[in-house]
C-alpha cells in the first residue's frame, strides 16, 4: 500500500460539506484547516484535518509532500470547454479588434465553420497531439479534470473523430475528460438553408452511433435563433434524452430565446453561458434544479460588457459553476484563475463563491461530486498546491499561474520550478 502525507498547509481548503451542489451561503463555506495535513493511500484521500492531530498517525516509511506553508487546494473541474480543433482564429481576433462582430464573422462564413473546415482536414493523430499539447496547458493551470465537447466535425465521421480523440487522451494521459456529444454545435456549410435535415442527420445517425460507441456522457446543444432554435433544441435532447444522454445546453448566450426555460423543462443537468436570461428564467432554473454553468472569459474575449447576473442566480438558490468555455473563438483560455478573477471584478463573486463554483459544485454538474471537487475522506486525491498563502490570493494576482504542484488520484503530474 502506498501512502503520501501532504504536511504544512497554510490552508488547507477542504470544500467538506453536504453532500450536493452548494447554494448561497454556503458558496461561501470552504471549510479551511489553517496548518492542515492529508494522507493519502492508493490515489485516495485517507485522512484530513490539522497537521498536529494527524502527524503521529502516518506511517514512517510514507512518502511526505512539504506543501512550505502554501494554500492546497482541490483541483479545479472545468465544467465547459472544446479543446479538440484544428488552427487558431487568430485572424477573426483580429478582425473583432478592428471592429467587426462574432456574428458578423460568422455570417460571412467564419467562427465555428471555420474551424470545422480546418478540423475536419486534420487526422485523428493530428488531433490528438495538439489537443495533448492544450492539456498540459490546463493542468499548469490547477485543473484535473475537463468536460469536453465535440461539434467541430458536424459530420457523422468527423463527429466521431473528435469524441475518439477524447477518449483517447482520457486513456493516455493524467488529465480526465468527461466527454459530451454536440454534434448540434452549428449548421455546416453543406446545409445551409436546410437546417432540418441536418436536425434529422443528428438524431437519426450521430446520436445512435455515438451512443453504440459510448463515446460520450452528455449531448449539448447550441441553442440560438441562428443555430438550432428552441424547437430544433427540444427534438434533439429529447431523443437524447431517450437514448440514456444527459443533456447539457447553450442557452440564452447571444439572444433571450427561451433556451432556459427549455432546458428546465428538460431537466437538464446544466444551462450554460445565460448572459441574456431574465428574472423567470432564473426561477424556472432554479425550481427545476439546473445548474448555470457561466462563462465570464467568452464575454470578456469577445469584447462584451454584459455578464449573467450570478448575484440574482445565487439570491435564488441556484448552484452556480464558473467555466473556462475554452475555445479557438470566442474564449481562447484554459486559465480558471482568470475566470475567478473575473467572475469577482466583472459578476461580484466572493473569491470563496468562486472557488466553490470551480470546485465541488463543477463537480456535481459532472456527476462526479462524490469522487473529486473536495478533498474528504474517500475521494479521489486530485488536488494542487498554489504558490501562495492565502487563497484570494488565487484570483487577487491577475495572469499568474499559481499551481506550482498538481496531483491526481495521488500522483505528481505537474510540478514547476518555484522562484521563492
Amino acid at each position: 500500500m502506498t501512502a503520501l502525507a501532504v504536511v504544512n498547509c497554510r490552508q488547507l481548503v477542504t470544500l467538506a460539506g453536504p453532500a450536493r451542489p452548494r447554494v448561497r451561503q454556503e458558496l461561501r463555506e470552504l471549510s479551511i484547516i489553517e496548518h492542515g495535513a492529508m494522507l493519502i493511500r492508493n490515489g485516495v484521500i485517507d485522512r484530513v484535518g490539522p497537521q498536529t492531530t494527524l502527524t503521529s498517525q502516518f506511517p514512517s516509511d510514507c512518502e511526505v509532500l512539504d506543501a512550505g506553508n502554501r494554500v492546497v487546494l482541490p483541483g479545479f473541474v472545468d465544467a465547459h470547454t472544446h479543446p479538440v480543433f484544428a488552427g487558431t482564429r487568430v485572424d477573426e481576433f483580429e478582425q473583432r479588434t478592428a471592429g467587426a462582430t462574432y456574428e458578423e464573422i460568422a455570417a460571412a462564413g467564419g467562427g465555428i465553420r471555420s474551424t470545422v473546415r480546418k478540423t475536419r482536414a486534420a487526422s485523428e493523430d493530428e488531433l490528438f497531439q495538439v489537443a495533448k499539447r492544450r492539456a498540459a496547458w490546463f493542468l499548469r493551470s490547477g485543473t484535473t479534470t475537463v468536460e469536453a465537447k465535440s461539434g467541430y466535425g458536424l459530420t457523422l465521421e468527423d463527429e466521431l473523430k473528435i469524441l475518439r480523440v477524447i477518449r483517447r487522451l482520457n486513456s493516455t494521459g493524467p488529465l480526465r475528460y468527461v466527454a459530451t456529444f454536440l454534434g448540434a454545435h452549428e449548421v455546416p456549410d453543406e446545409y445551409r438553408g436546410r437546417a432540418s435535415e441536418y436536425m434529422n442527420l443528428v438524431i437519426d445517425q450521430m446520436l445512435p452511433c455515438v451512443r453504440r460507441e459510448q463515446l460520450a456522457e452528455y449531448c449539448d446543444v447550441f441553442c440560438e435563433p441562428s443555430a438550432f432554435d428552441v424547437s430544433c433544441s427540444r427534438k434533439i435532447l429529447e431523443a437524447a434524452k431517450a437514448l440514456g444522454f444527459g443533456i447539457r445546453m447553450h442557452a440564452d448566450q447571444l439572444t433571450h430565446s427561451g433556451a432556459s426555460q427549455l432546458a428546465a423543462e428538460l431537466g437538464a443537468s446544466t444551462a450554460d453561458h445565460l448572459e441574456q436570461i431574465d428574472e423567470a428564467d432564473i426561477r424556472a432554473l432554479a425550481k427545476a434544479g439546473v445548474q448555470p454553468v457561466l462563462l465570464p472569459a467568452s464575454v470578456y474575449c469577445l469584447g462584451r460588457h454584459k455578464y449573467p447576473p450570478a448575484r440574482q442566480m445565487i439570491e435564488a438558490g441556484l448552484a452556480i459553476v464558473l467555466a473556462t468555455d475554452f475555445n479557438p473563438g470566442s474564449s481562447p483560455t484554459p486559465s480558471i484563475s482568470f475566470v475567478l478573477s473575473l467572475a469577482s471584478t466583472q459578476m461580484q463573486m466572493t473569491p470563496a463563491e468562486a472557488i466553490t463554483a470551480t470546485t465541488i459544485n463543477a463537480a456535481y454538474s459532472l456527476g462526479r461530486g462524490g469522487q473529486i471537487g473536495s478533498l474528504e475522506l474517500g475521494k479521489r486525491a486530485d488536488f494542487v498546491m498554489h504558490d501562495c498563502s492565502d487563497y484570494r490570493e488565487i484570483s487577487y494576482f491577475v495572469g499568474i499561474e499559481s499551481a506550482l504542484t498538481v496531483y491526481i488520484d495521488g500522483q505528481s503530474v505537474y510540478r514547476r520550478h518555484c522562484d521563492g
